[in-house]
């Protein structure tokens, strides 16, 4: 047995067991793909694959064993690769972040910034996408590290940590009716045209929930994954907006001229953003340098104990 068959079965399941597509993503041939992962499983003396004609169909009980000790050994070969990077450029090489909109716009910047200081040499590919593509980019090796509200959690191959909580605020224009006076209600916000985020984004399932358990039905003219976005409609009057409460930031007043921020934690409760890593990754020293940037809350001891198996949460 070699590494190609078992990047080839590897493959093949990240694929849908298409091989065609993952003879592309592999850069060889279709042929070559089915006929190595025929003969691993002479060589093993099982089916990882049941078959129907030469089309593979699913993946069976010993296969299934199969692949797991495949993804292990190809996540060692990838440590053993980057080992060898971190100790022959021990100031250098790339941090892949993968994050949402809120967290890059909002939370990364001054983190980044601050490691960039201490590493200079080292470059930073950040790369956006709602939290289940966060998650994904993860898993497939392409982020060091991710950071989000959602989803993460959800993946057991993933080691995620709480990295610092937050609540939504209500924006409105100066002069708006709930600009001020006594807390908001749900029945003031399900009263009003609301501007929020997307269901899958920055804690809008806990905004619906709320509703939903007072039976008010919102109305939500518009939806959007941008902070920024949402304001600039507030601005033109299109509705109250519901945002998370970094994105009214005090050092950026200038930004945020003409808007109110009232605090809605005591309707929403609080989220949890958390920063996330592949379980049996090997993480570079800048990766948890970023890590301790983002909260006072981690550190590098910490860390490496979740990792190695040591639980992967703690009170915030």
């Amino acid at each position: 047995m070699n590494l190609h068959q078992f990047r080839y079965v590897r493959e093949a399941v990240r694929r849908g067991l298409n091989l065609t597509e993952a003879a592309k993503a592999l850069h060889t041939s279709q042929p070559g793909v089915s006929k190595a992962i025929l003969e691993l499983e002479e060589e093993l003396g099982v089916r990882i694959f049941q078959r129907h004609g030469k089309r593979l169909r699913r993946v069976t009980e010993p296969g299934s064993q199969v692949l797991a000790s495949i993804e292990r050994i190809l996540q060692e070969l990838e440590n053993l690769r980057r080992i060898g990077e971190e100790y022959s450029r021990q100031e250098s090489g790339t941090l892949s972040i993968a994050t949402t909109h809120t967290q890059a716009r909002y939370m990364l910047p001054a983190p980044i910034a601050a490691l960039r200081q201490r590493y200079p040499a080292v470059r930073v590919a950040l790369h956006q996408g709602n939290p289940e593509q966060v998650a994904q980019m993860l898993l497939d090796g392409a982020a060091d590290i991710g950071l989000a509200t959602e989803s993460l959690e959800e993946h057991a191959d993933l080691i995620t940590l709480p990295c610092y909580d937050w609540q939504h605020v209500a924006v409105l224009p100066t002069g708006h009716p709930l600009a001020d006076g006594p807390p908001l209600t749900l029945e003031q916000l399900a009263a009003q045209p609301l501007v929020s985020y997307h269901p899958s984004f920055t804690g809008r399932r806990r905004i619906d929930q709320a509703f939903a358990q007072r039976r008010l039905a919102p109305d939500f003219v518009l939806e959007a994954i941008d902070a920024d976005v949402i304001k600039t409609y507030v601005r033109l009057g299109l509705g109250v907006g519901l945002v998370a409460e970094m994105a009214m930031r005090a050092d950026d007043a200038a930004a945020d001229a003409g808007l109110v921020a009232r605090p809605v934690g005591h309707l929403f409760g609080r989220n949890v953003s958390r920063v996330a890593f592949r379980r049996g990754a090997y993480l570079r020293h800048y990766v948890y340098t970023l890590a301790e940037l983002l909260s006072d809350r981690l550190n590098r001891a910490l860390i490496e104990r979740a990792v190695a198996g040591g639980g992967d949460d703690y009170t915030l």
